[in-house]
């Protein structure tokens, strides 16, 4: 991937101009101010082009591939995006913008997606957005040590510890040196737990899967298999091509259809779902009884929500696999239009905006399948 405003080394400096023109989203973080505690040099734009600015002059970052410049510097410029919507100004006078991570991560992804950035590099800015405070933050987890650990399977520690380093260098105030020190350690314990560059690698996908679904868990524990059956997940947005895809790769399987269901119980998309969720539920219990493997199919669009029937499942000794569709956004409106139950586009678009892409920690196996 090449984005076209990120230096290179032809020329290092960056042409603010040409990002500010371009992109809204940039020019608003100017009207954003940042409490002068932890942030004295000024207004959000201000922070963002310091970041940047300290991250194209980092050797690390001047040495690797071009991709990846250009993934951390796409990152560097998202990385503050939510706190115009976050920001609040107390009483006192204290700001703050609780919540503006998680937030920006999503607003990343539609920016992203609509600036037609591919798959696995939007996704890896997304992350980056997503994490990338963990590295001054980690050892104030409860659980350290699988914090990084999932991180690592999602992105990669050594990036992470770039963009946090630069976000440091990037801002005025009095801990600067500790919060360095803190990236440092950051980056020495990722090494420690094998997981600086690379994902942590684990015995097996089960042993992986098992992990990630205890709290308290032992990475080199390798797990014995004792799953029975199989579940396929279905995820995607309406009109990616779930029932095709299913239809090509799993004719004689077992499927689980919400949308079917709803049509034969005469219940209407904007109803109230909890009959179908549980007629749905009963059906899929008396397939794992049964140890008869079956495709769960539905948008299922967020992660809290696949992992509450990933447990149910899992419950039963399911070995679990989600496929994630994905098509581009003209092609999902243009398919939608065709279908005889067509969502409202009103709709598709809230959905799009509540979309989390599903990760390896989730499940025994991952599938993304993008349309391009």
């Amino acid at each position: 991937m090449y984005f076209p405003y990120c230096p290179d080394e032809t020329n290092w400096s960056i042409n603010w101009a040409a990002l500010e023109s371009e992109f809204e989203w940039l020019r608003a973080l100017a009207d954003c101010p940042q409490d002068p505690r932890y942030h004295a040099e000024g207004n959000v734009l201000i922070h963002t082009k310091l970041v940047c600015e300290a991250l194209v002059a980092l050797p690390q970052w001047r040495q690797l591939p071009e991709t990846w410049r250009s993934i951390l510097f796409i990152a560097a410029l998202l990385h503050d995006v939510a706190k115009p919507a976050a920001t609040q100004i107390e009483t006192d006078g204290a700001i703050s913008s609780k919540g503006h991570v998680l937030q920006g991560a999503k607003m990343a992804q539609q920016i992203l997606w609509d600036m037609n950035i591919p798959f696995k590099e939007r996704e890896a800015i997304v992350a980056l957005v997503k994490y990338g405070s963990l590295p001054l933050w980690f050892w104030d987890k409860p659980l350290p040590e699988r914090s990084v650990i999932k991180a690592s399977q999602i992105i990669r520690c050594d990036m992470l510890a770039l963009l946090a380093e630069a976000d440091v260098r990037g801002r005025y105030c009095d801990d600067q040196a500790q919060l360095l020190e803190r990236i440092e350690f950051f980056r020495e314990y990722a090494i420690e737990n094998k997981c600086f560059n690379q994902p942590r690698q684990f015995a097996n996908s089960h042993s992986r899967f098992v992990y990630f679904q205890k709290e308290q868990g032992n990475p080199d524990y390798e797990a014995y298999d004792d799953t029975r059956v199989e579940v396929v997940i279905m995820s995607g947005l309406p009109a990616s091509g779930k029932d095709t895809w299913i239809q090509e790769h799993l004719p004689d399987w077992q499927v689980i259809s919400l949308d079917h269901l709803r049509q034969s119980m005469d219940i209407d998309p904007d109803e109230n779902q909890g009959e179908v969720a549980t007629r749905a539920k009963i059906l899929a219990k008396e397939c794992l009884r049964n140890r008869q493997s079956f495709v769960w199919n539905a948008t299922n669009l967020s992660s809290q929500l696949r992992g509450m029937l990933i447990r149910l499942f899992a419950s039963y000794q399911a070995k679990i696999r989600i496929v994630y569709l994905e098509a581009p956004w003209h092609s999902l409106l243009e398919r939608n239009k065709k279908r005889t139950l067509a969502v409202p586009e009103k709709v598709l678009y809230k959905m799009k905006s509540r979309l989390e892409v599903p990760n390896i920690t989730e499940a025994h196996q991952v599938d993304w399948i993008i349309d391009n």
